[in-house]
């Protein structure tokens, strides 16, 4: 994959948009790099929650196993005190 790395960039000399997304004044300089990303890249959330110590936290609970079954478990009374 090729990419683009533009140094010493004035933050005032970026796209209007990119300006908005720091939290810079404009006479910072920045380090851009741009590339382009593959259709099977995963979200860079994805990677955050995995860094998440509470990510997974009830994965190994037995009654969780059928996680539509047991939403449907819980809700089954509001639904039947509404009908």
């Amino acid at each position: 994959m090729n990419a683009i790395v533009i140094q010493h960039v004035k933050v005032g000399d970026l796209p209007e948009e990119w300006r908005t997304r720091l939290a810079a004044t404009e006479d910072v300089r920045v380090t851009v790099r741009i590339e382009e990303e593959s259709s099977t890249a995963r979200p860079a959330i994805a990677d955050e929650r995995a860094d998440d110590p509470m990510f997974g936290m009830w994965r190994d609970r037995e009654d969780l196993a059928d996680v539509a079954g047991y939403v449907r478990k819980i809700r089954a009374s509001r639904i039947a005190r509404g009908a």
